[in-house]
């Protein structure tokens, strides 16, 4: 199953850790993009679209009412949620102060 991975961080929490550090949890990103899954870094600039009554209304800004930003996604294959949980913790979010969210894809174009 493939499981969206919505990654929330902050930066100065990332800069707190020593080059080490960053390099060790960095390698879990390496080690998942070897295995195919996707990993994306995200800009901090965002924009919400609603188009509750046809038009498109945008907001500069994001939906999330997280105090950290989005930072960056992954679509990673795991057997189920458990195996999904062990992938991503050790990624520099979920280490570095900050979080994943998982959630299962149910159907998706590729």
């Amino acid at each position: 199953m493939k499981y969206l991975c919505l990654a929330y961080g902050a930066a100065e929490d990332w800069k707190k850790l020593n080059r080490s550090e960053q390099d060790t949890l960095l390698a879990q990103d390496d080690f998942l993009r070897s295995r195919g899954d996707v990993v994306a870094a995200l800009g901090s600039a965002a924009t919400t679209v609603r188009a509750w009554y046809g038009d498109p209304v945008t907001t500069p800004a994001v939906f999330s009412s997280s105090t950290l930003p989005l930072v960056g996604f992954g679509i990673i294959e795991a057997a189920d949620l458990e195996e999904a949980i062990r992938l991503v913790a050790p990624t520099p979010c979920a280490r570095a102060k900050g979080f994943v969210e998982v959630r299962p894809i149910v159907a998706i174009n590729m």
